[in-house]
Parts: C-alpha cells; structure tokens; sequence
C-alpha cells in the first residue's frame, strides 16, 4: 500500500489529486489546517485527515509525528498547498503582499519536506512532487509565443521560481528520492478564481500531478513538467 501525503488537499487541484489516487489504491492523508474541511473532504474521498499548516513549525512537526504513529513511513509527498497574491504588479507589491505568498509556497515546501523527510527515507520508492507552475520558468516567462509572457507577478512567479531551485537542489542532494515539479496549467481553481476559454478542468490540471506521484523506482528525478511533456526551467 502506497502511503501519500497530499498538502492543501481540501480543494482544487489538492482535492482531485487525493481522489484520483486514492481511486489508484494510495492510502491518501488529506494535510489541511481546517478540522472541518479536512475531515468532510477526506470523508467526502475516501482519504484520512490530517491536521497540517503548512506555516506552522510545530504543526508540520506535529503532523509528521502524527503520520510516523499511524503508518511508519511516507511514500509520496506532495507539496500541493499554494496561495496566490491577486495579481499584483510591481508597483503594488511589496513585503506586506510578499511574505504570506512566501510562507507558504516557498517556506511551506521547506518545513513539510524537512519534517517528512526521515518518514519518506523509510520508504522503499520515496518520491516528491512540488506543484509549481509556468510563472516560475525562466524559459517561459521570457518566450514571447507563451502567455505567461504577458503577465508581470513578481511576488507568485518569483515564489514558484524558487520551488523550482528548491526541486532541483532537493533532487541532487536527495539521491535517493525522486523529486519533480510540475506546472498543471492555467486550471479553473478557487486559487485565482478564473475560468472560460483557455482555462483546464481541475481534472485535466490534476493529470502531471498524479503521473509524476505515480512513477516507479526508475522514474525521473529534477525534471519540470507539464501534462504534454518536460518544460524549460
């Protein structure tokens, strides 16, 4: 059985995540800091609770105690839980607007993985995947023929431009975990509210996440992705 924890896995992209591999045979732990949230979505799922803040040094601490307890080891971790500023532009962000975004998908992928990681060195196959997303690739947000290279979002792009170092560091330091990150796409999510003509289902969004929390023992390993194939950095 394969164990696997989704953080901020309540909604979104979390939340399709912990279904599709809970309908896959994963024992899924839902990580959310909200009791009721947590225990009607992992219910809702077929999933388990667990009370996770991805900016709380002593909940993270907490919860990977709570988890070593329940199984003894982790398999797959996945670092889901990300917050988006509201498209703020250069002039209108500044350390106020730059600190929560940061605290949670930057320093929240910190603490989670530190605080996991001895139960993930008990698995025989660990692996992590890091929800990124195309504003953090250098190589996209500079290609004219893409739309990220229309936006300007300091604060979110630069935070998912450090989960992409944070990956790439974590998978040549962590040689024997298989660490990827993935970008799901302009997906219809509560995260930036939008949705029409160019935005993916949640489902479709979902579909990197699961194939790189799925590889086997001789899966890839510091690579970025999407649903269609590898990405520039």
């Amino acid at each position: 059985m394969t164990i696997t924890l989704v953080t901020g896995g309540t909604r979104g992209l979390g939340r399709e995540t912990a279904r599709r591999l809970t309908a896959l045979g994963h024992t899924v732990y839902l990580g959310a800091r909200d009791a009721e949230r947590g225990r009607t979505a992992a219910a809702d799922l077929g999933a388990r609770w667990l009370r996770l803040d991805v900016t709380d040094d002593d909940s993270v601490a907490a919860a990977a105690a709570e988890l070593g307890e329940r199984e003894g080891r982790l398999d797959v971790l996945v670092n889901n839980a990300g917050v988006f500023e509201g498209m703020a532009t250069p002039e209108e962000a500044g350390v106020a607007e730059a600190r929560p975004v940061f605290d949670v998908n930057v320093l929240g992928v910190i603490r989670t993985t530190h605080a996991f990681l001895p139960l993930l060195r008990a698995s025989a196959a660990p692996v992590i995947v890091n929800v990124s997303s195309g504003l953090g690739g250098f190589g996209i947000v500079t290609d004219a023929q893409r739309r990220e290279s229309a936006w300007s979002l300091p604060v979110y792009a630069a935070s998912k431009a450090a989960v992409n170092m944070l990956t790439v560091q974590y998978a040549k330091g962590l040689p024997g975990v298989r660490v990827n990150a993935v970008e799901p796409g302009f997906t219809a999510t509560g995260l930036h509210g939008m949705s029409g003509p160019g935005v993916q289902s949640v489902e479709e969004g979902a579909d990197a996440i699961v194939r790189l929390a799925t590889i086997g023992p001789d899966g890839p390993t510091g690579t970025f992705s999407d649903r269609a194939g590898d990405l520039p950095w």
